[in-house]
């Protein structure tokens, strides 16, 4: 490799500024890919280059393992991050959303990317203090990646099929690890389907991300309560019923584990307690249904006729299943601060195994052929 003096900066601009004048970026600034460098990407996988791993039937596009290679090159990322990308790609392909309408939906959604097991640490996926946030070159990069596939290999661009009224604040950034080692829990990727000490990615499209501080409690009730309000506000409610993460601290999922909780027990408890009255409903214009689960204003009058104090108070829950309601530890130990994140659609309760090259050849795997859980 040349000596930092040999490098020339001014040909390294040139090239980042041929790939904005290709129409290839985000907004910032993209790695120039070579033959070689794209050759170290496809080396770390069994897959055969012009295998498809996704496509967007509104596009009439697809995307292979080369192009997704080239965009994850472009993104930052190192080779050895390209299984993991495969993986979240794949991942987010088993949600009907992104296989649909999602990634041009005017709710402008955004991917969240979970990452369990040894890869984690092997390279150097932040699982603890700032967990959504930036600092981290691999979880930076992955989702950074996803965004680049919709764009150039799906052809989903803003201001022409991505139709976000506002957007979302790092729509492309959210790639997190499970704090695996401070969750009293089993990791998110064992209840969807992988071994336990698997490396494994689960995905799901989000709406947005809504934090609950609750440092004032050590009540396990009266912590599930402010969840139960954050999830319930009337805000996010669309349809009939609706779908959301809960990514708790070490400390909340600790807290409520002593206490006997396990993560199912906190699922019933949110799905029980979870919702609205139909008087706090009327006054958000959403206390009315109609034939496709949209909520709308019944009583545009403001009280429904008829309907007596006891009326007003009929409660309708929100969550159907523990599928609507995923749990995540990430974060660091150090307050108790949780995050509440908005699924779009349903996520598909699925983990996909991060498999590289060796693993191919250790279980037979063919390129080019469709793996249990994969895309058709």
């Amino acid at each position: 490799m040349p000596s930092p003096g040999r490098l020339d900066p001014d040909l390294a601009q040139q090239a980042i500024e041929y790939c904005y004048q290709q129409d290839w970026s985000d907004g910032l600034p993209l790695v120039p890919v070579s033959q070689p460098l794209l050759d170290r990407f496809l080396a770390q996988t069994g897959r055969g280059p012009q295998e498809v791993i996704g496509s967007l039937e509104a596009t009439g596009r697809d995307c292979t393992v080369e192009l997704a290679a080239i965009n994850a090159a472009m993104a930052g990322c190192q080779p050895e991050y390209f299984p993991v990308v495969l993986a979240a790609f794949e991942a987010l392909m088993l949600d009907r959303a992104a296989r649909g309408g999602g990634w041009q939906s005017t709710s402008g959604p955004a991917p969240l990317i979970v990452v369990n097991g040894p890869v984690r640490g092997e390279l150097g996926f932040n699982a603890a203090g700032g967990v959504f946030g930036p600092g981290f070159r691999p979880n930076a990069t992955v989702a950074r990646s996803v965004g680049l596939i919709v764009r150039n290999a799906f052809g989903v661009k803003p201001h022409v099929l991505e139709q976000a009224t506002q957007g979302l604040p790092g729509r492309w950034s959210i790639c997190i690890a499970e704090n695996e080692e401070e969750s009293p829990w089993e990791p998110l990727s064992v209840e969807a389907g992988q071994p336990a000490g698997a490396s494994a990615v689960s995905a799901t499209l989000l709406r947005t991300c809504e934090f609950v501080d609750n440092r004032h409690t050590q009540d396990p009730e009266q912590l599930l309560w402010d969840f139960a309000d954050t999830i319930s506000r009337t805000g996010a409610l669309i349809f009939r019923d609706t779908s959301c993460g809960v990514v708790l601290c070490p400390e909340h999922a600790q807290l409520l584990a002593a206490a006997g909780f396990s993560k199912a027990v906190v699922q019933d408890w949110l799905i029980e307690h979870c919702g609205r009255t139909r008087a706090e409903l009327r006054r958000a214009g959403k206390d009315g249904v109609n034939e496709n689960n949209v909520r709308f204003a019944a009583d545009t009058t403001g009280a429904m006729k008829g309907e007596g104090e006891a009326g007003g108070e009929v409660f309708s829950r929100i969550l159907p299943s523990r599928q609507h309601v995923p749990l995540v530890v990430a974060g660091a130990r150090n307050a108790a601060i949780s995050m509440v994140v908005r699924v779009f659609g349903l996520w598909s309760g699925t983990a996909v195994a991060i498999e590289t090259r060796e693993d191919s050849r250790t279980t037979g795997t063919l390129s080019g052929s469709r793996r249990d859980g994969g895309v058709e």
